[in-house]
Protein backbone atom coordinates (compact mmCIF):
# COMPACT_ATOMS: atom_id res chain seq x y z
CA UNK A 1 0.00 0.00 0.00
CA UNK A 2 2.72 2.50 0.84
CA UNK A 3 4.59 1.20 -2.42
CA UNK A 4 1.40 2.45 -4.60
CA UNK A 5 0.96 6.11 -2.48
CA UNK A 6 4.62 6.42 -3.05
CA UNK A 7 4.01 5.67 -7.34
CA UNK A 8 1.13 8.05 -6.97
CA UNK A 9 3.52 10.79 -5.19
CA UNK A 10 6.40 10.61 -7.71
CA UNK A 11 3.78 10.28 -10.84
CA UNK A 12 2.39 13.81 -9.25
CA UNK A 13 6.26 15.31 -9.09
CA UNK A 14 7.19 14.24 -12.49
CA UNK A 15 3.87 15.62 -13.93
CA UNK A 16 4.46 18.93 -12.83
CA UNK A 17 8.13 19.17 -14.03
CA UNK A 18 7.14 18.54 -17.26
CA UNK A 19 4.75 20.88 -16.94
CA UNK A 20 6.93 23.87 -15.62
CA UNK A 21 9.57 22.20 -18.02
CA UNK A 22 6.78 23.05 -21.37
CA UNK A 23 5.55 26.51 -20.09
CA UNK A 24 9.28 27.93 -19.75
CA UNK A 25 10.22 26.12 -23.24
CA UNK A 26 7.57 27.67 -24.62
CA UNK A 27 8.13 30.76 -23.12
CA UNK A 28 12.06 30.17 -24.43
CA UNK A 29 10.90 29.04 -28.42
CA UNK A 30 8.31 31.75 -28.44
CA UNK A 31 8.98 34.90 -26.50
CA UNK A 32 7.29 37.34 -28.98
CA UNK A 33 4.00 36.01 -29.47
CA UNK A 34 2.66 38.57 -26.69
CA UNK A 35 5.07 41.47 -27.23
CA UNK A 36 2.22 43.87 -29.29
CA UNK A 37 4.25 43.45 -32.12
CA UNK A 38 4.29 41.84 -35.64
CA UNK A 39 5.80 38.63 -35.59
CA UNK A 40 9.12 37.97 -37.17
CA UNK A 41 9.23 34.67 -36.73
CA UNK A 42 7.18 31.34 -38.88
CA UNK A 43 3.64 30.97 -37.63
CA UNK A 44 3.81 28.69 -34.33
CA UNK A 45 0.90 26.60 -35.91
CA UNK A 46 -1.12 25.69 -38.66
CA UNK A 47 -3.60 28.32 -40.29
CA UNK A 48 -4.95 26.55 -43.66
CA UNK A 49 -8.44 27.56 -42.62
CA UNK A 50 -7.93 31.16 -42.22
CA UNK A 51 -5.66 31.37 -45.53
CA UNK A 52 -8.41 29.63 -47.36
CA UNK A 53 -10.73 32.06 -45.81
CA UNK A 54 -8.83 35.27 -46.88
CA UNK A 55 -8.46 33.63 -50.66
CA UNK A 56 -12.02 33.29 -51.20
CA UNK A 57 -12.09 37.15 -51.15
CA UNK A 58 -9.54 37.79 -53.56
CA UNK A 59 -10.44 37.92 -57.17
CA UNK A 60 -8.88 38.14 -60.93
CA UNK A 61 -9.51 41.53 -61.97
CA UNK A 62 -9.52 41.02 -65.98
CA UNK A 63 -9.52 45.18 -67.72
CA UNK A 64 -10.16 45.92 -71.57
CA UNK A 65 -9.98 49.72 -72.98
CA UNK A 66 -11.08 50.37 -76.44
CA UNK A 67 -9.23 52.60 -78.96
CA UNK A 68 -10.65 54.53 -82.07
CA UNK A 69 -7.24 54.92 -83.89
CA UNK A 70 -6.64 57.33 -86.56
CA UNK A 71 -3.54 57.55 -88.81
CA UNK A 72 -1.42 60.19 -90.28
CA UNK A 73 0.80 60.18 -93.34
CA UNK A 74 4.33 61.61 -92.63
CA UNK A 75 3.71 64.30 -95.68
CA UNK A 76 0.60 65.54 -93.93
CA UNK A 77 2.60 66.69 -90.96
CA UNK A 78 0.36 67.21 -88.87
CA UNK A 79 1.30 68.24 -84.96
CA UNK A 80 -0.36 67.36 -82.00
CA UNK A 81 -2.00 70.81 -81.52
CA UNK A 82 -3.44 70.24 -85.36
CA UNK A 83 -5.56 67.55 -84.50
CA UNK A 84 -9.02 68.62 -83.97
CA UNK A 85 -12.56 66.75 -83.59
CA UNK A 86 -13.44 67.89 -86.87
CA UNK A 87 -9.74 66.49 -88.30
CA UNK A 88 -10.42 63.39 -86.70
CA UNK A 89 -14.29 63.59 -87.97
CA UNK A 90 -12.51 63.52 -91.95
CA UNK A 91 -10.29 60.77 -90.62
CA UNK A 92 -13.25 58.21 -89.59
CA UNK A 93 -13.61 56.39 -92.79
CA UNK A 94 -9.73 55.00 -92.09
CA UNK A 95 -9.72 54.66 -88.46
CA UNK A 96 -9.55 51.34 -87.23
CA UNK A 97 -10.72 50.12 -83.33
CA UNK A 98 -7.89 48.26 -81.06
CA UNK A 99 -7.91 47.77 -77.66
CA UNK A 100 -5.14 47.22 -74.62
CA UNK A 101 -5.75 44.55 -71.94
CA UNK A 102 -4.17 44.42 -68.68
CA UNK A 103 -5.09 41.69 -65.47
CA UNK A 104 -4.43 42.20 -61.53
CA UNK A 105 -5.70 40.80 -58.32
CA UNK A 106 -8.83 42.34 -56.71
CA UNK A 107 -9.80 41.84 -52.85
CA UNK A 108 -13.47 42.07 -51.76
CA UNK A 109 -13.45 44.54 -48.63
CA UNK A 110 -17.39 45.36 -48.20
CA UNK A 111 -21.03 44.11 -49.35
CA UNK A 112 -23.96 45.93 -47.94
CA UNK A 113 -27.51 46.10 -48.98
CA UNK A 114 -26.54 45.25 -52.64
CA UNK A 115 -23.82 47.39 -52.92
CA UNK A 116 -19.96 45.45 -53.66
CA UNK A 117 -16.81 47.44 -53.25
CA UNK A 118 -13.41 45.90 -54.03
CA UNK A 119 -9.77 47.73 -54.29
CA UNK A 120 -7.05 47.09 -56.80
CA UNK A 121 -4.22 48.95 -57.94
CA UNK A 122 -4.52 51.93 -59.81
CA UNK A 123 -2.47 51.13 -62.67
CA UNK A 124 -4.34 47.81 -63.10
CA UNK A 125 -6.79 49.88 -64.47
CA UNK A 126 -5.96 53.54 -65.20
CA UNK A 127 -5.70 53.30 -69.31
CA UNK A 128 -5.06 56.52 -71.03
CA UNK A 129 -7.50 58.65 -72.66
CA UNK A 130 -5.37 59.00 -75.52
CA UNK A 131 -2.18 57.80 -77.26
CA UNK A 132 0.08 59.46 -79.33
CA UNK A 133 2.34 58.25 -81.30
CA UNK A 134 4.90 60.07 -83.85
CA UNK A 135 6.55 59.54 -86.78
CA UNK A 136 10.74 58.97 -87.37
CA UNK A 137 13.13 60.63 -88.96
CA UNK A 138 15.41 58.97 -91.10
CA UNK A 139 17.87 59.67 -88.52
CA UNK A 140 15.88 57.90 -85.83
CA UNK A 141 15.13 60.25 -84.19
CA UNK A 142 11.12 61.18 -82.93
CA UNK A 143 9.76 64.40 -84.92
CA UNK A 144 6.80 66.57 -83.67
CA UNK A 145 4.77 64.96 -86.70
CA UNK A 146 1.73 62.79 -85.33
CA UNK A 147 1.68 59.12 -86.67
CA UNK A 148 -1.45 58.32 -85.23
CA UNK A 149 -3.79 58.79 -81.91
CA UNK A 150 -5.48 56.39 -80.25
CA UNK A 151 -8.85 57.49 -78.48
CA UNK A 152 -10.64 55.31 -75.66
CA UNK A 153 -14.15 54.92 -76.37
CA UNK A 154 -15.19 52.61 -73.83
CA UNK A 155 -13.45 50.84 -71.05
CA UNK A 156 -14.25 47.47 -69.21
CA UNK A 157 -13.32 45.72 -65.55
CA UNK A 158 -14.16 41.94 -64.90
CA UNK A 159 -13.77 40.25 -61.91
CA UNK A 160 -14.84 36.20 -62.41
CA UNK A 161 -16.92 36.74 -58.92
CA UNK A 162 -19.40 39.09 -60.45
CA UNK A 163 -22.37 37.08 -61.91
CA UNK A 164 -23.56 36.70 -65.47
CA UNK A 165 -20.02 38.11 -66.49
CA UNK A 166 -21.15 41.87 -65.03
CA UNK A 167 -18.76 44.56 -65.09
CA UNK A 168 -17.61 46.62 -62.57
CA UNK A 169 -17.38 50.30 -62.29
CA UNK A 170 -14.36 51.88 -61.79
CA UNK A 171 -15.23 54.20 -58.53
CA UNK A 172 -11.90 56.23 -57.84
CA UNK A 173 -8.45 56.52 -58.56
CA UNK A 174 -5.51 57.67 -56.96
CA UNK A 175 -2.51 57.53 -59.62
CA UNK A 176 -0.23 58.94 -57.09
CA UNK A 177 -0.96 56.52 -54.10
CA UNK A 178 -1.71 53.44 -57.21
CA UNK A 179 -4.81 52.82 -55.45
CA UNK A 180 -8.39 52.26 -57.43
CA UNK A 181 -11.31 51.61 -55.64
CA UNK A 182 -13.59 49.66 -57.71
CA UNK A 183 -17.93 48.34 -57.04
CA UNK A 184 -21.56 47.39 -58.06
CA UNK A 185 -24.62 48.18 -57.17
CA UNK A 186 -27.14 45.25 -57.91
CA UNK A 187 -30.87 46.15 -58.80
CA UNK A 188 -31.97 43.05 -57.02
CA UNK A 189 -29.47 40.51 -54.49
CA UNK A 190 -28.03 38.35 -56.61
CA UNK A 191 -27.54 34.41 -55.74
CA UNK A 192 -23.85 34.41 -56.07
CA UNK A 193 -22.12 34.73 -52.56
CA UNK A 194 -19.34 37.84 -51.76
CA UNK A 195 -16.62 36.27 -49.40
CA UNK A 196 -15.45 39.77 -47.63
CA UNK A 197 -12.30 40.44 -46.16
CA UNK A 198 -12.74 40.50 -42.67
CA UNK A 199 -9.41 40.91 -40.94
CA UNK A 200 -8.40 44.50 -39.35
CA UNK A 201 -6.30 47.55 -40.95
CA UNK A 202 -3.56 46.96 -39.28
CA UNK A 203 -0.14 49.61 -39.12
CA UNK A 204 2.07 49.60 -41.89
CA UNK A 205 4.61 52.14 -39.76
CA UNK A 206 4.74 49.50 -37.45
CA UNK A 207 6.33 46.82 -39.45
CA UNK A 208 9.73 45.91 -38.71
CA UNK A 209 13.10 44.85 -40.53
CA UNK A 210 12.36 40.86 -41.11
CA UNK A 211 8.55 40.97 -40.17
CA UNK A 212 6.99 37.82 -41.87
CA UNK A 213 4.37 38.50 -44.28
CA UNK A 214 1.55 36.31 -46.41
CA UNK A 215 0.92 37.93 -49.69
CA UNK A 216 -2.47 36.55 -51.67
CA UNK A 217 -2.78 37.48 -55.37
CA UNK A 218 -2.85 36.19 -59.28
CA UNK A 219 0.25 35.96 -60.84
CA UNK A 220 -0.38 34.80 -64.70
CA UNK A 221 -3.75 33.90 -63.79
CA UNK A 222 -3.30 31.50 -61.10
CA UNK A 223 -4.84 31.98 -57.39
CA UNK A 224 -1.69 31.88 -54.87
CA UNK A 225 -0.47 32.79 -51.62
CA UNK A 226 3.19 33.08 -50.57
CA UNK A 227 5.06 34.54 -47.80
CA UNK A 228 7.92 37.22 -47.36
CA UNK A 229 9.81 38.97 -44.92
CA UNK A 230 9.74 43.18 -44.70
CA UNK A 231 12.75 45.31 -45.98
CA UNK A 232 13.08 48.96 -45.86
CA UNK A 233 9.86 49.57 -43.65
CA UNK A 234 8.12 52.65 -42.96
CA UNK A 235 10.74 54.16 -45.47
CA UNK A 236 9.48 57.54 -46.77
CA UNK A 237 7.64 57.83 -43.35
CA UNK A 238 4.12 56.94 -44.68
CA UNK A 239 4.36 53.45 -44.26
CA UNK A 240 6.10 52.55 -47.32
CA UNK A 241 8.16 48.75 -47.51
CA UNK A 242 9.24 46.30 -49.92
CA UNK A 243 9.10 42.32 -49.68
CA UNK A 244 11.07 39.43 -51.15
CA UNK A 245 8.38 37.46 -52.36
CA UNK A 246 8.21 36.67 -55.66
CA UNK A 247 6.18 38.73 -58.25
CA UNK A 248 4.77 37.90 -61.21
CA UNK A 249 2.30 39.69 -63.81
CA UNK A 250 -1.30 39.81 -62.16
CA UNK A 251 0.16 40.10 -58.71
CA UNK A 252 -0.67 43.70 -58.41
CA UNK A 253 -3.10 44.49 -55.85
CA UNK A 254 -2.59 41.54 -54.37
CA UNK A 255 -3.13 41.93 -50.85
CA UNK A 256 -0.25 41.60 -47.81
CA UNK A 257 -0.87 40.23 -44.40
CA UNK A 258 1.45 40.70 -41.31
CA UNK A 259 0.73 38.71 -38.05
CA UNK A 260 0.65 40.56 -34.56
CA UNK A 261 1.02 37.87 -31.62
CA UNK A 262 0.25 34.71 -33.14
CA UNK A 263 -2.25 33.14 -35.09
CA UNK A 264 -5.31 33.85 -36.70
CA UNK A 265 -4.24 37.70 -35.62
CA UNK A 266 -3.95 38.96 -38.96
CA UNK A 267 -3.81 42.63 -40.15
CA UNK A 268 -3.85 43.87 -43.73
CA UNK A 269 -0.81 46.05 -44.01
CA UNK A 270 -0.82 46.52 -47.75
CA UNK A 271 -1.03 45.95 -51.18
CA UNK A 272 1.90 45.50 -53.74
CA UNK A 273 2.38 47.81 -55.99
CA UNK A 274 5.20 46.68 -58.53
CA UNK A 275 8.45 44.70 -59.16
CA UNK A 276 11.98 46.29 -59.87
CA UNK A 277 12.70 46.04 -63.19
CA UNK A 278 14.93 47.74 -65.78
CA UNK A 279 15.39 47.79 -69.59
CA UNK A 280 17.28 47.53 -72.90
CA UNK A 281 18.31 47.77 -75.76
CA UNK A 282 19.05 44.87 -77.80
CA UNK A 283 19.75 43.70 -81.32
CA UNK A 284 17.97 40.71 -82.24
CA UNK A 285 17.76 38.86 -86.38
CA UNK A 286 14.82 38.88 -88.40
CA UNK A 287 11.44 37.99 -86.88
CA UNK A 288 10.27 34.90 -88.22
CA UNK A 289 6.55 32.84 -88.22
CA UNK A 290 8.50 29.58 -87.88
CA UNK A 291 11.40 28.08 -85.49
CA UNK A 292 14.02 29.44 -87.56
CA UNK A 293 17.50 27.95 -85.76
CA UNK A 294 20.18 29.86 -86.63
CA UNK A 295 23.83 28.39 -86.46
CA UNK A 296 26.62 30.53 -84.06
CA UNK A 297 29.06 29.53 -86.29
CA UNK A 298 27.83 30.85 -89.63
CA UNK A 299 27.89 34.48 -89.64
CA UNK A 300 24.63 35.97 -89.30
CA UNK A 301 23.54 38.46 -93.03
CA UNK A 302 19.65 39.16 -92.44
CA UNK A 303 18.02 42.21 -90.82
CA UNK A 304 18.72 43.08 -87.75
CA UNK A 305 16.04 44.59 -85.63
CA UNK A 306 16.12 46.89 -82.29
CA UNK A 307 14.30 45.43 -79.14
CA UNK A 308 13.18 46.97 -76.01
CA UNK A 309 13.63 44.50 -73.45
CA UNK A 310 12.00 44.12 -69.82
CA UNK A 311 14.29 41.91 -66.88
CA UNK A 312 12.36 41.75 -63.62
CA UNK A 313 14.19 41.73 -60.42
CA UNK A 314 12.73 38.70 -58.89
CA UNK A 315 12.36 39.03 -54.87
CA UNK A 316 12.48 43.28 -55.19
CA UNK A 317 8.71 43.50 -54.67
CA UNK A 318 7.23 47.34 -53.27
CA UNK A 319 4.03 47.49 -51.37
CA UNK A 320 1.38 50.21 -50.82
CA UNK A 321 1.58 51.19 -47.04
CA UNK A 322 -2.52 50.26 -45.61
CA UNK A 323 -2.78 53.81 -44.35
CA UNK A 324 -2.62 55.14 -47.54
CA UNK A 325 -5.35 52.43 -48.75
CA UNK A 326 -7.60 54.01 -45.43
CA UNK A 327 -7.03 57.90 -46.30
CA UNK A 328 -8.12 57.18 -49.91
CA UNK A 329 -11.41 55.78 -48.33
CA UNK A 330 -11.99 58.56 -45.76
CA UNK A 331 -10.94 61.36 -48.83
CA UNK A 332 -13.45 59.41 -51.10
CA UNK A 333 -16.41 58.83 -48.15
CA UNK A 334 -18.45 62.05 -49.80
CA UNK A 335 -18.50 60.76 -53.41
CA UNK A 336 -19.18 57.37 -52.47
CA UNK A 337 -22.30 58.10 -50.07
CA UNK A 338 -23.57 60.12 -53.41
CA UNK A 339 -23.81 56.81 -54.78
CA UNK A 340 -25.15 54.93 -52.40
CA UNK A 341 -21.76 53.02 -50.49
CA UNK A 342 -21.84 53.42 -46.72
CA UNK A 343 -18.31 52.64 -45.62
CA UNK A 344 -17.89 49.97 -42.66
CA UNK A 345 -15.80 51.18 -39.81
CA UNK A 346 -12.28 49.44 -40.90
CA UNK A 347 -12.75 51.15 -43.99
CA UNK A 348 -13.13 54.73 -42.07
CA UNK A 349 -10.38 53.52 -39.64
CA UNK A 350 -12.98 53.66 -36.86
Amino acid sequence: MLYHVALRTAGVAVALFLAGCTSNVYRDVYPTLSDGLYDSEFPYRGCSKQLEEISETVNMLSCIAYYRTYTFLPEERVTRSAVTPELLKSKEPSSVYVNSTASGTLTTLQYEDRHLLMITCAHVVDFEDTVVEYHISMDRRQTIYVKSIAVKEKQSNYAAIMPEGGELDLLAVDRAADIAILGKKFDIEPAARFPVFKYPFGKARELEWGTFVYLFGYPSGYKMATKGIVSSPNKDKRGTFMVDAMFSRGFSGGIVLAIRDGIPNFELVGMIKLVSAHSSYVLIPEKDSGDTVFDPAVPYTGEIYVERRTEVESGITQAVPVESIRDFFRAQESMLLSKGYTLSPMLKGE
